[in-house]
């Protein structure tokens, strides 16, 4: 199975990834060298799918990589369309996905497509598997993922009268795949030292480079201090971040007004340091200190042309350059084991940091507002003292009195 040719992108990115409702499908010449007239109807069927769920980039992104990951596998390794797959081919699939071939597993993230010559083509370099270490191994949490987007997906193509049954369904014993944890799954996040490297590396980039990295530091403080997803960041279909959504009270009291996961909007308190490089950010643009009401200035702008960011992937590319400039520092002064775990960080860390941080000193119904969390539950998951006092009170047992 390993020396199976890699596939390409079946699906572009969600800022240009054509609408299937007014460009249908009709051949798959740029994807597979040979297909089925049921491939192209499988295809164009996912695409809408897909296509439904672009208002939330992160949803979008998640669902994208199930449904091509299971179209791979339907069309290259076991030859069929999505109407033959019955419930014992999940089952084959899953164990599949526990180990895709290594041809399939790349180092990194890439691209998916490229721009040449006026067209998007596939990404030679591009694999639908990612693995940073030595071995690739599927968490718990990819298993559940790959069970909720193809039951979902079974069931839209049920309602488009494609099948007449959902074998993800039919499968009766899926605690065989999914283990339940009696533990809290661990938190993600930079260490105190990590961060002060990472925001100070910032700082140092917008000194030498105000034009291009005074950007670069607020987004950075902004995914810490207020807690942002990255999603939150950009312009979409459902929502355009603002500098007029930077508002204050009567009390004189500024929020920030965002729309995030679920499509719920939310009310974040901001504070005098975030407010401070609010104001930093806006000298640098040439603004005055603070917003006015119902100021429409894209919160994040585009270093060319008008208009904010839309794509994640560019905000990820900014804060991974001041990870990789971190990790650098901190190894030059012998911090390897720190500069190593930074080197794996997310974007996303920093949203678990900042939440992790506050929830030492601010109640944590505050914190769980702020974050978008839909209960005190998931919050919790941020608190490690009664851990640390579980570790404690166990520290001095003795095995032989």
């Amino acid at each position: 199975m390993s020396t199976i040719k890699p596939p390409r992108a079946f699906f572009d990115t969600l800022e240009e990834m054509p609408n299937p409702f007014k460009q249908p499908v009709i051949a798959l010449e740029h994807l597979l060298d040979e297909y089925s007239d049921d491939a192209v109807q499988d295809y164009q069927y996912a695409s809408e799918f897909i296509y439904s769920y672009r208002g939330s980039p992160d949803t979008f992104a998640t669902y994208r990589r199930e449904i091509e990951h299971f179209l791979h596998w339907c069309w290259i390794i076991v030859n069929k369309s999505l109407n033959q797959i019955v419930r014992e081919d999940i089952e084959t699939y899953l164990e599949f996905s526990k180990q895709p071939p290594a041809t399939w597993v790349g180092p990194k993230n890439v691209a998916r497509f490229q721009a040449r010559q006026g067209e998007r083509l596939p990404n030679e370099e591009w694999r639908p598997y990612v693995c940073t270490g030595k071995e690739y191994v599927i968490s718990q949490a990819a298993i559940q993922s790959l069970f909720s987007v193809l039951s979902s997906f079974f069931n839209f193509l049920i309602q488009e009268n494609y099948l007449a049954a959902n074998p993800v369904s039919q499968i009766r014993q899926k605690s065989k795949f999914i283990r339940k944890k009696q533990l809290q799954s661990k938190v993600r996040r930079l260490s105190p030292l990590q961060w002060d490297y990472v925001i100070e590396t910032a700082e140092k980039l917008a000194t030498e480079r105000p034009q291009v990295h005074e950007r670069t530091l607020f987004i950075l403080n902004a995914l810490f201090a207020m807690y942002l997803r990255i999603s939150e960041l950009v312009e979409t279909p459902r929502w355009a971040p603002q500098m007029g959504h930077f508002q204050s009270d009567q009390e004189g009291n500024w929020w920030f007004i965002t729309v995030g996961k679920g499509n719920k909007e939310r009310e974040i308190s901001v504070s005098d340091a975030m407010l401070d490089a609010l104001k930093r950010y806006r000298a640098s643009r040439g603004l005055s200190a603070l917003p006015s009401p119902g100021e429409s200035t894209p919160l994040i702008h585009k270093t060319r042309g008008k208009g904010g960011i839309t794509s994640t992937r560019q905000i990820r590319c900014i804060v991974q350059t001041c990870f990789d400039t971190a990790s650098a520092n901190m190894r030059k002064e012998g911090f390897v084991e720190e500069a190593d775990r930074l080197a794996s960080a997310t974007v996303h860390w920093l949203r678990h940091t900042g939440i992790s941080e506050d929830v030492k000193h601010r109640p944590r119904e505050h914190v769980r507002d702020d974050a978008g969390h839909g209960s005190s539950a998931i919050t919790d998951r941020y608190i490690d003292v009664e851990r640390a006092e579980r570790h404690a009170s166990a520290r001095n047992k003795q095995i032989k009195s």
